[in-house]
């Protein structure tokens, strides 16, 4: 890469809208599409360490600006040499932005034009955040990727509230983005190449959506993201919207669906053109013995495996499936036992992670379609 580049992002193969690229950063090389694993205090829930994440094929690590603000400081972060330095983790990371816990875990917020007013969900102390914090945050933390401060109004919000919040979000888009411009520019900032992504809102209705993705696709961002779904509205609504929206997002940029989802979900959008996903599903579910494989998803409470000696997918390399049986990690999980919930979360990572591989394969071969198909069919089993 080229001293004054901050990232080159090239498709290197196309299937209908579904893309397959390749994307340089100055933290190193991204394949995609990629699953993103959810860090969100710069650790997976769940046990699961860097050395864990590097197994388990781990292109990016996503963390969190509001939960790594308040504890433990941002400027500690900063101090120690960066959130990468700090948690060990040598390739890329995203941080969103605080914005979608800034207005799902804070109760009581005052949303005006300078930022939004709020209350710590740990101890109550009031904490503002508006674009300008929210890059300085990042900054500190020094990711490869931040995320644009936006508000993430709920799926069935009245139109006229999303229309105003859809206006407010581009005007924190350019606050954000000169704003970031100003602090790559500083001299004693850590990532002097940090890209910002802007966050493509507008609930269910789509002549919103398109109107706000060809307004940001304006603004020369790094790359673009699709936020505010999969918080109340039906699959196939936002499967509709991510037809209509992403062809209006720069298709030589990458498109990122925040927070979604299901395998079933990540293929559908994948299909549709996305290429950067995250979800807490695999971590949340596998704490709870719920895991995927490609015969359905099992449930290891279930008291049918009590003395079940398979692994928990027959022919999975995973670090859980090599070793253990279900009765096993199923005794584990009862008797609360961390290394129970570990497993389980090393299995459903190396799942999401190994579908990735397997797209993307599919992609370069120019066989998404039947992959898709075959992967969708043989996960609609829910008996193992």
């Amino acid at each position: 890469m080229g001293a004054a580049m901050k990232m080159k992002y090239e498709v290197i193969k196309k299937e209908g809208r579904a893309k397959r690229a390749v994307m340089e950063t100055v933290h190193g090389t991204i394949q995609t599409p990629v699953f993103m694993n959810v860090g969100t205090v710069a650790a997976i829930k769940g046990a699961v360490s860097t050395e864990d994440l590097e197994q388990l094929g781990t292109q990016v690590e996503l963390s969190n600006t509001y939960h790594l603000h308040v504890r433990p400081g941002d400027e500690k972060i900063k101090a120690f040499g960066g959130l990468r330095r700090f948690m060990s983790w040598e390739k890329p990371v995203l941080t969103d932005s605080g914005g979608f816990q800034v207005f799902s875990l804070a109760g009581l917020r005052k949303i005006r034009e300078e930022g939004v007013t709020f209350r710590c969900h740990i101890d109550g102390h009031r904490i503002f955040m508006g674009p300008e914090e929210s890059m300085r945050i990042q900054s500190n933390l020094a990711s490869t990727i931040a995320m644009a401060f936006d508000e993430c109004a709920p799926a069935k919000a009245d139109r006229q509230y999303v229309e105003n919040s859809v206006a407010r979000t581009t005007r924190w888009l350019e606050r954000c983005q000169k704003e970031m411009n100003r602090l790559n520019g500083l001299e004693d900032t850590i990532n002097k190449k940090q890209l910002l992504f802007g966050i493509n809102q507008g609930a269910v209705y789509e002549d919103v959506r398109i109107g706000h993705a060809k307004r940001i696709a304006q603004m020369e961002l790094d790359g673009y993201a699709v936020g505010g779904l999969a918080v109340g509205e039906t699959h196939e609504e936002m499967y509709h919207i991510l037809e209509v929206t992403v062809p209006h997002l720069p298709a030589d940029k990458p498109t990122y669906l925040m927070g979604v989802g299901t395998p079933a979900n990540i293929l559908e959008a994948v299909e549709r053109g996305v290429d950067f996903f995250d979800c807490v599903y695999p971590t949340r579910n596998g704490r709870h013995g719920h895991l995927y494989t490609n015969f359905g998803k099992i449930n290891l409470f279930n008291a049918k495996y009590e003395l079940d000696e398979r692994p928990v997918e027959p022919g999975c390399p995973c670090p859980a499936c090599r070793r253990y049986s279900r009765a096993y990690i199923r005794h584990l999980l009862k008797a609360k036992e961390m290394l129970g919930m570990r497993l389980c979360v090393l299995h459903n990572l190396y799942f999401y992670n190994t579908m990735m591989t397997e797209i993307r394969d599919a992609l370069d071969r120019g066989e998404f379609a039947s992959y898709k198909k075959r992967k969708l069919d043989g996960m609609q089993n829910t008996v193992l």
